[in-house]
């Protein structure tokens, strides 16, 4: 099976709401906080597909297995970091990473962050930042697996979440 990482479009937008609200309800069942808050939400979906900034991972047959939005040097709260990035050069941040439970387990969220990657690179960006709040287990797992870098706290809606960076080449 192939699998492609393209924009959103707004016909999905119901398919990634579903996606999202699984992730949602993952993170409330593993005692997390991360996205108890009523975000994301409709509407920020929305707003990322309209804006374009929206991406799927989908197979062959146009099935989407996950979403993500990628966003070029456009995160302000990363200006304000308590701690250090490692570069100060442009930069790719990527947000609202979630897997379809029907693909969970497979390997799928390092797909799209190897996506992510060729995404940057193929702007000659060689950059990735990202945050994640200090209780997502799994997503801290993929970022050492990965080779992301902690870098430090940022703040979303008045709350810590741990900062990574990892260096192209």
């Amino acid at each position: 099976m192939n699998y492609h990482f393209r924009k959103a479009t707004v016909s999905e937008i119901p398919q990634i709401w579903e996606i999202l609200k699984q992730a949602i309800q993952r993170r409330k069942e593993d005692g997390s906080n991360q996205w108890q808050d009523g975000y994301p939400n409709l509407a920020i979906v929305t707003n990322d597909v309209e804006k374009e900034v929206g991406y799927v991972l989908c197979d062959d047959n146009g099935t989407i297995i996950g979403y993500s939005v990628l966003l070029v040097n456009d995160e302000p709260e990363y200006e304000k970091i308590e701690g250090e990035w490692l570069t100060n050069e442009d930069f790719v941040v990527f947000h609202r990473v979630a897997i379809s439970e029907d693909y969970l387990g497979r390997g799928f969220a390092k797909k799209i962050f190897k996506y992510i990657e060729d995404f940057a690179l193929t702007r000659k960006i060689y950059s990735l930042k990202v945050d994640t709040n200090f209780d997502n287990a799994p997503m801290l797992n993929i970022f050492d697996k990965l080779g992301y870098t902690y870098c430090g706290e940022v703040y979303f809606r008045g709350s810590p979440r741990k900062a990574y960076e990892k260096k192209l080449s």
